[in-house]
């Protein structure tokens, strides 16, 4: 299974994205959307979509926090990451610091795309591909934009 996992869009849909994650078979975003319109440009990309509200979000429909299992991984959406993720987490997706992030904190890997509209700290406009499947290893590869 490879996923699209993008964070901070504020608003704004880079005009490559589209073309960039048309092949994925699920899309993530981590938060920040701040309008409907945003999941509707992805939406009609068409893989399945899931989306955690962020702090910058009004939606009350989006959940703060998804945890979903894929390929036997237990992995927990967020949008401000906490300190440390529930037990039995494997990994925990975020946003919000719109600096990518590739950690392993305890016994969780915590993982973060990046912002792909209004990057902070020197970071590269950036989304991530999550590969998963099952009996093997993670596979996270940052995409950064131009």
């Amino acid at each position: 299974m490879r996923i699209a996992v993008i964070s901070d869009t504020h608003d704004r849909v880079p005009p490559q994205l589209p073309a960039l994650i048309a092949e994925a078979d699920e899309i993530w975003h981590l938060g920040d959307v701040c309008h409907e319109f945003v999941l509707d440009e992805l939406r009609a990309i068409g893989p399945s979509m899931k989306v955690v509200r962020g702090n910058c979000d009004s939606c009350m429909a989006w959940p703060l926090t998804l945890v979903l299992e894929r390929a036997n991984f237990k992995i927990q959406l967020v949008h401000i990451p906490p300190a440390l993720a529930p037990p039995g987490t494997d990994l925990l997706l975020h946003g919000h610091t719109h600096v990518p992030r590739d950690e392993m904190v305890v016994a969780t890997r915590f993982l973060n795309p990046g912002c792909l509209t209004r990057p902070n700290r020197g970071a590269p406009r950036s989304f991530a591909w999550l590969t998963l499947e099952e009996g093997k290893r993670i596979a996270w590869e940052l995409c950064v934009l131009r």
